[in-house]
Formats: structure tokens, sequence, C-alpha cells
């Protein structure tokens, strides 16, 4: 009996997995603006232009600044107070300064590669400067960034672009996400999918999808 195919490669999404929760930090930016604490998440996924900013910046097709300007006046037809001095509203500044790189999950992307599987990232970028301290060339084999190639996650096109670069098939692949959606995607594809919430639950996701055929 033929068992399922070996996964030798995985695929590392980077805010949330990486980084601390980037929903906390979206919420905590919330408080600070006076705001209902989930009102930015809800605006960015229910309020269509605050959707349409943000899809914008993460495909490359408009900067940090354009962006942040754009969801600004969103927060303030929703009755939020949005200052912007000389350099902008910098809210994507203030809420990557929120997020503390997580060294367990750091240090588990290291073993990955140290056991001999190939390691990639992909990633929707958030903010021109939102992989600042993190060595990437250094952690991973392949990274692949949506602002970079034009599409982001969920598209297909996406995930099809990082096994490209990470130079492995689909079926033999894995994704760790932290949004449930973005691994849901990532099966239509053949990849199997690690929804992350700690570095050893991940872990113990991993050890079992990496293990060898039966």
């Amino acid at each position: 009996m033929t068992g399922a195919p070996a996964r030798g490669a995985v695929l590392f999404d980077f805010g949330g997995v990486l980084t601390t929760s980037v929903v906390a930090a979206f919420e905590e930016l919330g408080r600070e603006l006076g705001a209902e604490p989930r009102l930015l998440l809800r605006l960015l996924s229910k309020d269509a232009p605050s959707s349409a900013l943000l899809v914008a910046h993460e495909e490359g097709r408009i900067g940090e600044r354009e962006f942040e300007d754009g969801f600004a006046e969103r927060l303030r037809v929703h009755g939020v107070a949005v200052e912007s001095g000389e350099g902008g509203p910098r809210l994507l500044s203030r809420l990557q300064a929120r997020l503390r790189p997580d060294t367990d999950m750091v240090a588990l992307v290291a073993k990955v590669r140290a056991d001999g599987y190939r390691v990639g990232m992909l990633s929707n970028s958030l903010g021109d400067d939102c992989y600042a301290g993190f060595d990437l060339p250094a952690l991973f084999d392949a990274v692949t960034v949506s602002g970079e190639i034009g599409v982001r996650k969920p598209s297909r096109r996406a995930y099809a672009i990082a096994c490209e670069r990470l130079g492995s098939r689909p079926e033999e692949t894995v994704m760790v996400d932290d949004l449930e959606q973005n691994i849901t995607a990532a099966a239509r594809l053949g990849i199997a999918g690690v929804v992350h919430r700690d570095a050893a639950a991940t872990a113990a996701g991993l050890a079992r999808l990496l293990e060898p055929s039966a």
C-alpha cells in the first residue's frame, strides 16, 4: 500500500509566525487610537475601501504612505481621530513596534533546515520595513514576498511561486501560517498545512507531516 508522499520542504509565514501575534498588535493599536480594539481588523476585512487599500499595498501597487493615508481616512469616517504629521499617520510603524521576534519559532526554522529540509518564507508584506531585524537570506533557502511578486496569499499563484523558488512541488511542501484561510488555500494546490498557534504545537505538527512515507 502506497503512503502519502513524503514532505521535504516547509514554507513559513512571517507576521504572527516568526513574530508575536499580528492580531494582538492591531488590537493594541486600536486601543491606542481610542477605537474598539477589533475595529482596525474588521475594517481591513469587511470595509470595501479599506480592504482594497490593503490588497493594493500587499501586492506592491501602492506604498506604505499611500496605504496609511487612505486607511487613516477610513478610520476617521468611522469616528477614530487619526493625527497625521509630516511623516504621515505612521500606522504601520506603530503596528510593527508592537511585534517582537518569536525566538522559539526562529529556532524551529533553523532546526528544520538543519534536519535536511528546505525552508522558505511566503509572506504578505505590510509596510516598507516589516522585515527589519531579520536576516531572511540566512534563515531561508528562498524568500517570497507578495509586494515583490505582485500577488498575495490566498492566491494560488503566490503559493506556486513560493514552491518554485524553493525547488519543491506543492505535494512535497508544508505551509505554516497563523491564518486558517491561508492554510485552506494552500491545500487546494496539494500543500499540507499547520495552523500556527505556538512553537511547540507547530513543531509537533511538522514532525508528523515531515515523516517519511510508510
